[in-house]
């Protein structure tokens, strides 16, 4: 039996891909081993690697995997090795030339041929089928692919092309399967959830979808990720509200508040427009956790910009915020038509301040739940403590519950607790984490 090892970069959604990918391999014969593996102790027949291309970070992140699997083959530790994802797929014609020792580039998810160089078929019957590379207990659930927006600094259009809903059907028939496997939390994902619909079934069919998948038996979480201010559907809100599965959780990367800002990065809305999305969310959803990601040094921000910027984070008290500093990438509507005329120095001065106001509102908002009791489902044990997560949390970006182990051991008497639900007490917080006991 040959052996390959999956690597996968970037996005949760380049993770579904993979995933779906090591369910054919494994199909067919081969046998999969972790990404983490010492090559020098446990060879492979072949090494694949799912790159990432969405800013420079990401694409030195994806060479650099690339060269070290070089390395392992010219020590014999691999036969082959295939590159595919975000950046072959933008970059194939500039990759061939300059890196021969890749045995092929291929597309994003492009199975058949990948699996054709493999000496494999692509299986359609396993096409809602994957092997989780998650904890058992939750994945992710890819509902489309592609985007039809344009903002000016994004490259995945051009990447992964226009936006197409996966069939409601497909996509309940692969929550089913992963349902089956044990998982109990669906995190739900695409360049654009709520667009879902609009190309099938000539509305935005979000909430329809949501509901149907809270039917399913086992699913207890669903937690919406990638959501777009510009149209956003209400009934969302209204059935997050009232469906106690849907997760009082709202990932929405809003990445500015700047009329100028969100006119140049053409978002499609505006600071007001942002500003009454946020209140109607917090109105229509009592005590949802807005989750979300700013882009700092685009051109067009100028001082005043940002201190608007500052200043509307401080108003909204979002729970949850990343940020990123603006890379110029080519072929985008930005590269094309702005002059990237902020400097990397205040580039990386603006993110600092913008993260430190939002550790000290993230402190705020932890410290809150100091004294509360919350339901948590438990994801792993590590350094003598169990790690857990609220509807508060979402996996790999927020921060974790870390709950004393006395009292689960005690609840469970001796069964492992991993990927069950518990009650905890909320003792102590800092901007991350928080700190609790089992519930008595």
């Amino acid at each position: 039996m040959k052996k390959i090892q999956i690597i996968s970069l970037g996005c949760s959604k380049n993770r579904v891909d993979s995933e779906h990918l090591m369910k054919q391999l494994s199909a067919s014969g081969y046998v999969l081993v972790p990404e983490n593996a010492d090559l020098s102790v446990e060879p492979v027949d072949a090494i694949v690697i799912n790159t990432c291309g969405f800013i420079q970070d990401a694409k030195e992140e994806s060479i650099d995997t690339i060269f070290k699997a070089i390395e392992a083959k010219k020590r014999g530790l691999t036969g082959k090795l295939f590159v595919f994802g975000c950046l072959s797929q933008r970059y194939m014609e500039t990759l061939v030339e300059m890196i021969p020792e890749v045995d092929g580039f291929l597309g994003v998810s492009n199975y058949e041929n990948l699996l054709s160089n493999l000496g494999s078929e692509y299986n359609s019957e396993l096409s809602q089928h994957r092997i989780l590379t998650t904890p058992s207990h939750y994945a992710y659930l890819k509902i489309s692919e592609g985007c039809d927006r344009s903002c000016s600094y994004c490259a995945i259009p051009m990447i992964r092309g226009p936006h197409r809903s996966t069939p409601e059907e497909e996509v309940l028939t692969e929550a089913r399967n992963l349902a089956q496997m044990g998982v109990k939390e669906l995190i739900v994902i695409a360049q654009d959830t709520t667009y879902y619909g609009l190309d099938l079934y000539r509305k935005r069919t979000l909430a329809t979808l949501l509901e149907k998948l809270s039917l399913i038996e086992g699913i207890e979480w669903i937690r919406l990720h990638y959501s777009y201010p510009a149209g956003f559907p209400e009934d969302v809100l209204r059935l997050m509200a009232e469906n106690p599965k849907i997760c009082k959780y709202i990932d929405i990367p809003l990445q500015h508040s700047s009329d100028k800002v969100l006119k140049m990065m053409r978002r499609s809305v505006d600071g007001r427009q942002t500003r009454t999305l946020i209140e109607k969310m917090r109105k229509m959803v009592p005590g949802v956790v807005l989750r979300t990601t700013m882009l700092v040094g685009h051109p067009g921000e100028g001082k005043r910009e940002f201190e608007e910027l500052l200043d509307f984070v401080r108003e909204s008290r979002f729970e949850r915020l990343g940020a990123f500093t603006y890379s110029e990438e080519e072929g985008t509507f930005g590269a094309q038509n702005y002059k990237d005329s902020v400097s990397r120095k205040i580039k990386q001065e603006r993110y600092e301040r913008l993260m430190e106001l939002q550790s000290e509102i993230s402190l705020e908002y932890n410290r809150s739940r100091i004294g509360s009791q919350e339901r948590v489902i438990v994801d792993s044990f590590s350094d003598g403590v169990y790690v857990g997560r609220s509807m508060s949390e979402s996996p790999e970006v927020d921060g974790e519950i870390l709950i004393g182990a006395s009292g689960i051991n005690e609840l469970f008497k001796g069964k492992n607790p991993v990927g069950e639900f518990i009650s905890v007490d909320i003792l102590n917080a800092d901007e991350y984490d928080l700190a609790a006991v089992c519930s008595v």
